[in-house]
């Protein structure tokens, strides 16, 4: 039997000399760690990989932060993101940017707020300045959303880039409104903005997404079919939201010549409950889009419930009528929820 050699003194210091069957035992502890460490590391990354969405759905980093970012590099990959396919889509459309406590409507830091709770479009509102620029305010008025007053259409840009904007509960914060070329500078491989109508007529708003080559992350909110029509003749490469609510529609729209590879058919505010009406439009090769800002996000905005998690059913019959996006006035609740 070997006996491990006694402690040597070196040097006048006592260095031990460890047992060789510590030792061993030390170095096979050791191994079988490193291994198991290894193994973790390499199935964590694994799976973090595998969970990655790719193309256009990617996952990156807002200010240190996970964010999930949208970014079509083509009008066809727009096209081809919202163009029907059985897979699921349980997307959300962020209204007025996806306001928050802390974080005003239509505002850059709300923007980057949102995209770090899911992948979502980002519903924007575009206005005229007294001197012709276009800014991203919903309302026609200062009052509810600034720290000004009057009417914005009155103001200058210089002007009210001096005010700052209010977040969901009136709180002032440092936000200023943002123009519309910033937005479109700031959404460049981050997001896929929906222009909605307000004061700029839909050919000036096509203009503005051609002038900034973002036909492949922008499209429009239109609600008349003779803008739909010639707003395609003149730029056939610009998305629309266009307003498709029932069969009758769906047969007008069949009329006009415009593929429906162009559009995602909104469906209502108060979504229909006809099942054949999705069924329908989803045979055209385009997605369906609803509306739960004005009813069910309504009952947590308004404090009747205090859980989303208690409204899961409710948003999962409009997804299981044919629903693929929900504009919604709480994205940054929805779409977590939507994906656990």
């Amino acid at each position: 039997m070997n006996q491990d050699p006694p402690m040597r003194l070196t040097n006048g210091v006592n260095r031990p000399r460890y047992p060789r069957s510590l030792l061993k035992r030390l170095q096979s502890r050791t191994k079988i760690a490193i291994m198991g460490w290894l193994w973790v590391t390499v199935l964590s990354v694994s799976v973090w990989a595998a969970d990655q969405p790719s193309g256009a759905w990617q996952v990156g980093q807002l200010n240190s932060t996970r964010a999930y970012f949208l970014a079509p590099q083509t009008a066809a990959e727009l096209q081809s993101i919202l163009a029907y396919s059985s897979e699921p889509l349980k997307l959300v459309s962020a209204h007025r940017g996806g306001a928050r406590p802390g974080f005003p409507e239509n505002c850059l830091e709300t923007f980057e707020d949102a995209l770090k709770f899911g992948f979502m479009l980002l519903e924007i509102d575009p206005r005229y300045t007294k001197d012709g620029q276009i800014v991203i305010h919903h309302d026609a008025k200062l009052e509810r959303t600034t720290n000004g007053s009057g009417v914005l259409a009155e103001k200058t840009l210089a002007e009210l880039k001096e005010l700052r904007l209010k977040d969901s509960l009136g709180k002032v914060t440092d936000f200023t409104i943002p123009t519309l070329d910033e937005v479109f500078a700031w959404s460049r491989g981050k997001a896929i903005l929906v222009l909605d109508q307000k004061d700029v007529p839909t050919a000036v708003r096509a203009e503005w997404i051609v002038k900034h080559q973002a036909e492949s992350h922008a499209l429009l909110i239109v609600s008349r079919f003779s803008e739909v029509k010639a707003c395609y003749e003149k730029s056939p490469n610009v998305m629309m939201e266009v307003f498709i609510g029932n069969h009758a529609k769906v047969a007008e729209f069949d009329q006009l010549g415009v593929p429906w590879r162009n559009i995602i058919a909104f469906v209502g505010h108060d979504p229909p409950t006809d099942r054949t009406i999705y069924q329908t439009i989803h045979s055209k090769g385009a997605r369906c889009m609803i509306g739960t800002s004005r009813n069910l996000d309504r009952q947590i905005l308004d404090g009747h419930v205090t859980e989303i998690e208690s409204l899961r059913g409710s948003y999962q019959e409009f997804l299981d009528l044919g629903a693929d996006v929900i504009e919604t006035d709480i994205p940054t609740l929805l779409s977590p929820m939507l994906h656990r």
